[in-house]
């Protein structure tokens, strides 16, 4: 059995590793064990950030917070929702694709760089990192960045973490900006669109000064499984739009207007909006009980349904589109089709593919991340010697 460590405190997170370090004892970094399949490695152990739990600082008239890393995600929202405040990105939870349980938390949202479908207006997960604390190979305790936007300090190193998947260091505090909760919000839905259309039709939206925050396609095949089969016959290209009421109802009139020459618009209030942009971050079709493998491609925004359209032509595949097309949730009928898929990535101008979800066989066998250019390779190989020489930390989180 893998032996399991919940240090309760930071200094016993870096106790731990100093003593792995002695015996080079790699490490898999957990914190709800939520958003990986993948398990410890061969005479590994796993290194829990659940006993490092609790809001260490929130500060509502600086929308800034600062978090244990083990702390629930939901504890977070929760004491922000109280002073209407969020999370600006939309941190994704990947529970029902990958059919894991447990409750995410704010480390690990940061370390994957969770970022959902307001990701392409108001950044990611990494954007809205401040600082952090961290625990690095050597067993030593680290602080880089700040409580305020203004101290950049480290903030390049702040950064680095973000979206490291627990392959450097073990986090253990973050820092991180907040924004207030819209007063509402709705969603405009034009149906009948093909993918190429639905393209055409969400750039044109994104060009308006209507600030669109949520632009997303879900063809026929994926349209009746988002928000309870309430959206209208045909696939469903959907923009949504954030903000005081008054303001939203002129931008969304404008906005219908703009989108009556591509087909028939129809409209999703408040609720019902929530509801179905829940489901476009996390990828609602897929949570289906099953491990047919399930990739999440980013590409440029054109290219999203360029990319699938060729897919098309040789295999089995089944997708909606979010980040106005740059982002694919792409499942395969049956193999990953690896080879295939990063070929045609290549072929559309280059982008980044993730296996989130596959067949242990298949996740064993498969590159879950985009390989790297050979430069780029050489210097991550760097950054790792210098934060973790020993090669302790082998986590291989996705989000």
């Amino acid at each position: 059995m893998t032996p399991i460590h919940e240090p309760l405190s930071e200094e016993a997170a870096a106790r731990l590793v100093q003593v792995a370090a002695l015996s080079k004892t790699p490490f898999v970094i957990r914190g709800g064990g939520t958003r990986s399949l993948h398990p410890a490695p061969e005479g590994g152990e796993v290194l829990s950030t659940r006993g490092l739990n609790g809001i260490v600082a929130y500060n509502p008239a600086e929308m800034t917070m600062t978090a244990r890393a083990g702390t629930p995600l939901e504890l977070v929202e929760a004491a922000l929702a109280e002073k209407r405040q969020m999370l600006a990105f939309e941190p994704n939870d990947l529970r029902g694709v990958l059919g894991t349980s447990g409750l995410p938390t704010i480390g690990g949202v940061f370390a994957t760089n969770a970022s959902g479908p307001r990701r392409f207006t108001a950044g990611a997960a990494r954007d809205s990192l401040l600082g952090v604390r961290f625990v690095n190979g050597r067993g030593e305790v680290v602080k880089a960045g700040g409580r305020v936007m203004k101290n950049v300090t480290g903030l390049d190193l702040v950064k680095l973490l973000a979206g490291s998947h627990g392959s450097l260091a073990l986090l253990t505090e973050v820092t991180f900006r907040l924004l207030p909760v819209p007063e509402t919000a709705v969603t405009l839905v034009v149906s009948g669109l093909n993918d190429a259309e639905a393209a055409a039709a969400m750039a044109t939206a994104m060009s308006m000064s209507v600030e669109v925050s949520g632009a997303a396609h879900l063809p026929e095949s994926v349209r009746g499984r988002f928000a309870g089969g309430a959206l209208p016959d045909g696939a469903a290209t959907v923009l949504r739009l954030e903000g005081l009421a008054a303001s939203v109802a002129v931008r969304a009139e404008r906005l219908a207007a703009a989108m009556a020459g591509f087909g028939a618009v129809s409209r999703l209030e408040a609720e019902a909006t929530r509801r179905l942009w829940r489901e476009i971050r996390d990828g609602a079709p897929y949570a289906d009980g099953t491990p047919r493998p399930l990739w999440r491609v980013s590409v440029a925004p054109v290219a999203g349904q360029q990319l699938v359209a060729a897919l098309r032509l040789e295999t089995g595949v089944d997708a909606f589109y979010d980040w106005q097309g740059g982002l694919v949730w792409l499942r395969m009928e049956a193999d990953p089709e690896e080879a295939l898929l990063r070929r045609y990535i290549k072929a559309v101008g280059g982008g980044h593919a993730t296996l989130v979800r596959a067949r242990a066989e298949a996740l064993a066998a498969s590159e879950v991340f985009q390989p790297q250019a050979e430069a780029v390779a050489m210097l991550q190989a760097r950054v790792k010697a210098s934060f973790d020489p020993d090669g302790l930390f082998r986590s291989r989180m996705v989000g």
